[in-house]
């Protein structure tokens, strides 16, 4: 347990977070909506500070990333707790459950992912904004050590908090739920244009960005939704990659999964605004990274397989010399 960076003490013991746009108004003895922010005494207190409920080397591809370092491992842990609600979450064992969980401090976390030669440590699983100071102090001892921060997130957190974040990450991939800002409102439990603010002050700091979109049927699998997306984050660089993941039932939703025609046209209309588009969580299905200029194939993925093929050092298409949006 540790006492949270971003709150406001009120009168009769009460505190407001200011962590995230609820910020919650909490009694003393009350836990914010996240599940792990909690008064107490009249203090703001994290109740995940180092605990460690999932910890793996995965590739970075599993993030899922992309253009980052591609064909390497990561350190990746999670903790517990979240500060949405999606009916369909598909890690809410940990989300929103409190799991078995594991102490680490953060400089052991650092140690551990040099000890497992991997390049950095990211912040995945369950939602590590609620996870903020931990997340902040391993991020700082990483960093000392000469790894990389990797953040997965779904990018709702106010700006002062995250903006303190992006002067330690090398790369984030963050969820953009829906176009709908209603749908993130009653649905979701979140705000979508903090979310959109969020990608936009990630990209303008220089951080890696890749975007994922769980397509879920009935909800966001319209035309409409992805073009939106796609197009708004076109206007800001056509290069950022995003990727739409297929939907398999979880959690409160027992819809069937995401048909895969609809996703192949949703893919094409994505496609008219942005040079990188995959669909996640079907193995084979627009994988590959494709040199927007040639169309030439320069990374072959296969699942977790990655063969990087028409590559050259500095990053560039070795058929027509065009640069491709990677960080080695």
């Amino acid at each position: 347990m540790r006492e949270a960076l971003f709150f406001e003490i009120l009168k009769d013991d009460k505190v407001r977070c200011d962590l995230c746009p609820h910020h919650c108004v909490l009694k003393n003895g009350q836990v914010g909506i996240c599940g792990v922010r909690k008064n107490i005494e009249g203090a703001l207190y994290s109740l995940n500070y180092g605990q460690i409920s999932a910890i793996s080397v995965d590739p970075i591809e599993k993030k899922p990333l992309f253009h980052f370092h591609p064909g390497s491992e990561i350190l990746s842990v999670g903790s517990w707790g979240c500060n949405m609600s999606c009916p369909f979450c598909q890690n809410w064992e940990i989300s929103h459950a409190i799991p078995h969980v594991r102490d680490f401090s953060p400089e052991q976390l650092a140690s551990l992912a040099k000890d497992h030669n991997s390049f950095g440590i990211a912040y995945t699983y369950s939602e590590p904004v609620v996870w903020f100071e931990y997340v902040l102090d391993c991020a700082r001892a990483a960093m000392k050590d000469g790894l990389n921060n990797v953040l997965v997130t779904n990018g709702f957190i106010e700006e002062k908090p995250f903006k303190l974040l992006t002067q330690y990450f090398s790369a984030m991939n963050i969820d953009v739920k829906s176009f709908n800002p209603e749908y993130y409102r009653k649905v979701l439990g979140g705000q979508r244009d903090v979310v959109m603010k969020n990608v936009e002050t990630a990209q303008k700091a220089g951080i890696h960005v890749e975007i994922t979109t769980l397509v879920v049927p009935e909800d966001n699998d319209s035309e409409e939704e992805i073009k939106g997306i796609a197009e708004w984050l076109g206007s800001i660089d056509r290069s950022i990659p995003l990727h739409l993941s297929r939907y398999f039932p979880n959690y409160k939703y027992d819809r069937p999964p995401t048909d895969l025609d609809d996703l192949e046209k949703l893919w094409h209309a994505a496609k008219a605004y942005l040079d990188y588009v995959y669909v996640g969580n079907v193995p084979g299905m627009h994988e590959d990274t494709i040199c927007p200029k040639c169309g030439k194939t320069v990374i072959e993925r296969n699942g977790y397989n990655v063969n990087i093929v028409g590559l050259d050092e500095e990053g560039s298409c070795t058929n027509c010399g065009y640069p491709i949006a990677i960080r080695k």
